[in-house]
């Protein structure tokens, strides 16, 4: 009889276990989207406890455990983090099925060599032991990382980020590339007039000099853009709705730029007009330089507008949209493609509605020039968030 998430799990036919085994298992890991956060590993902290690394900013447990009735100061709030833990552990068997389940039991073991079921029976002696072990010098975050075979991690970052946290990973000669990526979305949000002018201000601070037109907002990002390169960037990364492909001339935009800083609400059509120029330019410049630009489609972020003013954006609220993609990303791609500017692309989906219409549209844009130059990753959904980051699973088209 096998038992749980043995050294088989999931692999249900010999020819599985044969290529996951002999092939896969060794080989390293390049991780080129995620959100770890370049400061712990900079400072290669160790964590206090379990909850610390397990319970800080991971939005998919918490979804799970307003799922089942505990309460925010259990979640986000003012508990202390053993009964934060003890709440989760609480949470874990009603997740059956659900990846947060799988995922919980192969970190016990992967990590910390336990191969008991969290649960509340269990949750006391788990939380000591691994706790314990987190402060030893084995368990610091660079060793974290390191031991699990992981070659390359490309991070999330804003183009206002100083990136000196890369630099010191770099200077330290860490075995590990530390990458950061480029996540403009902050610099194209025309939906949110005061958000988007606190931002350009913040940009102007960064580069020194004012910002006073549409074309100085682009060399202002362009600047930034380079100096990513310079710190040894490779890659863009986008969260959003949809692939904006509205039609546009640069004087419209220009006009919209000096509506955005003289603060006057923008209708629809504007604010998709300023959003599809600021994506073509970023993607532009992704091609120059020869990085890969990575999309992310179809979440509907923020919905609990109470809770979202409470806990902040992204702690937990989002869901799948049901946003039309097909017309403006075949739109989008082809304008790239057709004045030759289209950079290597992968395309996230978190709607399984649109896996199909996005795999097959990745495909017509391939060129020969690389094998799967445009790729697919399909998301899975845990308690209905957005999937794209552990939960993908790729699919080169």
């Amino acid at each position: 009889m096998k038992t749980f998430l043995n050294e088989d799990f999931l692999l249900e036919t010999k020819t599985a276990q044969r290529l996951y085994h002999d092939y896969a298992a060794g080989m390293p890991i390049i991780d080129y989207h995620c959100h770890l956060p370049p400061d712990q590993i900079a400072n290669d902290i160790n964590f206090e406890n379990i909850t610390r690394v397990w319970l800080y900013g991971d939005h998919y447990k918490w979804r799970a455990m307003r799922a089942n009735g505990i309460n925010e100061a259990y979640i986000t709030g003012d508990k202390s983090d053993r009964e934060k833990f003890e709440a989760w552990a609480a949470t874990v068997p009603y997740t059956l099925r659900n990846p947060l389940y799988h995922w919980t039991h192969l970190e016990l073991q992967r990590y910390f060599d336990i191969h008991e079921i969290l649960s509340p029976q269990t949750a006391k002696k788990i939380y000591d032991e691994c706790s314990e072990k987190l402060q030893s010098p084995e368990y610091s975050v660079k060793k974290l990382i390191k031991n699990r075979n992981v070659e390359v991690v490309c991070t999330t970052d804003d183009p206002l980020d100083n990136l000196a946290h890369h630099q010191k990973i770099k200077q330290d000669s860490y075995a590990v590339k530390i990458l950061p990526a480029f996540r403009p979305d902050k610099a194209m949000q025309a939906d949110n007039i005061e958000a988007l002018n606190h931002y350009i201000r913040q940009l102007e601070t960064v580069i020194g000099s004012d910002i006073c037109d549409f074309d100085t907002y682009l060399e202002a990002l362009k600047q930034r853009h380079n100096y990513f390169a310079d710190n040894g960037c490779c890659l863009s990364d986008h969260g959003l709705e949809q692939l904006y492909s509205a039609n546009y001339t640069e004087q419209e935009v220009r006009t919209i730029f000096l509506k955005i800083l003289a603060e006057k609400e923008l209708s629809h059509d504007e604010v998709v007009k300023f959003k599809s120029a600021m994506l073509y330019h970023f993607s532009v410049w992704d091609h120059e330089k020869g990085w890969v630009q990575q999309y992310h489609l179809g979440a509907l972020r923020n919905n609990n507008t109470r809770a979202v003013a409470e806990s902040g954006p992204d702690t937990g609220y989002d869901s799948i949209g049901d946003f039309s993609q097909g017309r403006s990303l075949s739109k989008f791609m082809n304008r790239l493609e057709a004045e030759n500017k289209l950079a290597k692309t992968v395309l996230y989906n978190i709607n399984p509605v649109d896996n199909e219409l996005i795999a097959t549209m990745a495909g017509n844009f391939n060129d020969g020039s690389v094998a799967g130059k445009n790729a697919v990753w399909i998301g899975l959904v845990v308690f209905g968030s957005e999937g794209w980051h552990d939960q993908a699973v790729g699919c080169a088209v």
